[in-house]
């Protein structure tokens, strides 16, 4: 048995998950991971395509060992991994680019320096003796 997969049975141990629930933590790590090391933003399409990568490479990692043992391919399950590995930094990606979710508040004093007074404008006046001078 890898490495790989004795970390993943030991962690299945440890924090008493499912292995399902585990593709979605380790998802997540890689993803927030990514933008932290690399000052990525999940917005961007780096960290999903990182998680995409490391989710891949875990399936066909899987896969060979599971050849390498002569175990018939599971591809259902393999396609049900990639899948649940990726629905949570897909929604994440996506709420980021299309949705004001994740924008920063604006501070206060700039939303009423951009807001309209309601005040008319202020036209300087006209020199004495001109037109408007009627005193």
């Amino acid at each position: 048995m890898s490495p790989l997969q004795h970390t993943k049975l030991f962690l299945i141990e440890y924090t008493h998950l499912a292995k399902d629930a585990l593709h979605i933590y380790v998802a997540l790590a890689i993803l927030l991971g990514a933008c932290l090391v690399f000052g990525w933003k999940v917005r961007q399409w780096r960290p999903w395509l990182l998680v995409l990568a490391a989710a891949l490479a875990g399936e066909v990692w899987d896969w060979y060992e599971n050849d390498a043992l002569g175990r018939s391919a599971d591809y259902d399950g393999h396609w049900k991994d990639l899948w649940n590995t990726m629905l949570v930094p897909t929604i994440l990606l996506l709420a980021a680019r299309y949705t004001p979710i994740f924008e920063k508040p604006r501070a206060p004093d700039a939303e009423r320096r951009d807001a309209p007074s309601g005040d008319e404008a202020q036209v300087p006046a006209p020199a004495a003796g001109g037109e408007r001078d009627f005193v």
